[in-house]
């Protein structure tokens, strides 16, 4: 039998650097209330949003994705040339082929990277973390740069009074490397596919009707919610799941500094708070009150707020969770950056 070669990685791995990037056009609820018959003060008492972020066409899942990469990049103090794969997170990248991975990519002037897009919707970017550490470690990549990017305009209906008010735009990048200490704790994940149906287009690809004069111009595929329930699974099993990946990290509620959770709702950010009997001097992350729901971009996105807010530094022990369509889910402990 013929011995193989087997890579040999980093001893541990963790985040070097954090980059974001945000749509320059805030949208305040008063400009989404009429088209569905609402009021700035349901909706902050639904979901805890005063505003959010919409993107211009010239900003682009691409476009925000190599900005908030290259800040980075910048930050973790490495060239895009060291980079060897790129892992993006994202479910409004409208191509279903190729992934945008390759052009961002190659946009930043890696040295033909491996690069590639999941889909694991609002859990994606935490995914993307789990796998980068995982390559580190396994020695297929030393340098792999995690992006969650949404253009989630393009696929909302803003008279769907469940969730036009709910969703955005933005993108969020972290760089993860070899490490001297664990920097990225083990990852607790999986998915509840009997709710599948929970989060999802309303329309299947194959629906969509087009015209002679302009093929494929039909109905664009929406995203549809049934709020109640996604509610009520978030705001107790994912205090489970979160409870998990502290003991996976061999931890406790004692020891964090940051909890941030998918930046899905202002009340499931509180019912998971509670649920885990978080310590006062734990730090939550709240950016959805200004940037709305970014689904895969929001936890890098919280993160990176949290650090230019002067609320994390360099060394804090951060919890993130991350959970959405699938029911997909997943979390991890990591330290910042």
């Amino acid at each position: 039998m013929t011995a193989l070669s087997a890579p040999r990685g980093a001893a541990n791995a963790r985040i070097l650097g954090l980059g974001a990037y945000r749509p320059a056009r805030v949208v305040p609820n008063s400009e989404v209330v009429e088209a569905i018959d609402s009021s700035d003060e349901w909706i902050q008492q639904r979901s805890g949003i005063k505003s959010r972020r919409f993107a211009s066409p010239e900003e682009t899942v691409q476009m925000m994705s190599v900005a908030a990469s290259r800040t980075a990049l910048e930050r973790a103090g490495l060239s895009a040339a060291q980079v060897d794969c790129v892992v993006v997170a994202t479910i409004s990248h409208l191509l279903q082929l190729p992934a945008v991975a390759p052009a961002i990519a190659h946009e930043l002037g890696t040295e033909g990277a491996a690069a590639f897009d999941i889909s694991a919707a609002c859990a994606g970017f935490c995914h993307g973390v789990a796998l980068a550490a995982d390559m580190v470690r396994g020695g297929s990549a030393r340098h792999v740069l995690v992006i969650g990017v949404e253009r989630l305009t393009d696929i909302v209906d803003f008279s769907d009074r469940g969730t036009a008010f709910i969703f955005a735009d933005g993108a969020g990048a972290a760089v993860v490397g070899p490490s001297d200490e664990p920097g990225v704790g083990p990852v607790v994940w999986g998915s509840d596919g009997e709710q599948f149906d929970y989060i999802r287009q309303r329309e299947d690809w194959r629906d969509v009707i087009g015209t002679d004069d302009a093929p494929g111009s039909g109905i664009m595929p929406h995203l549809t919610m049934q709020g109640n329930e996604v509610f009520r699974w978030a705001s107790f099993a994912m205090a489970k799941v979160a409870q998990q990946a502290l003991d996976a990290a061999g931890i406790g509620v004692d020891d964090l500094d940051l909890f941030v959770p998918h930046q899905a709702n202002m009340r499931i950010t509180d019912a998971m708070a509670r649920s885990m009997k978080l310590p006062e001097h734990v730090r939550i992350a709240r950016d959805v009150a200004e940037q709305g729901n970014t689904s895969a971009a929001s936890i890098p996105l919280a993160l990176d707020r949290l650090v230019q807010d002067g609320d994390a530094r360099s060394g804090d022990t951060a919890l993130l969770v991350g959970f959405g369509a699938g029911l997909s889910y997943a979390a991890q402990v990591v330290i910042v950056p």
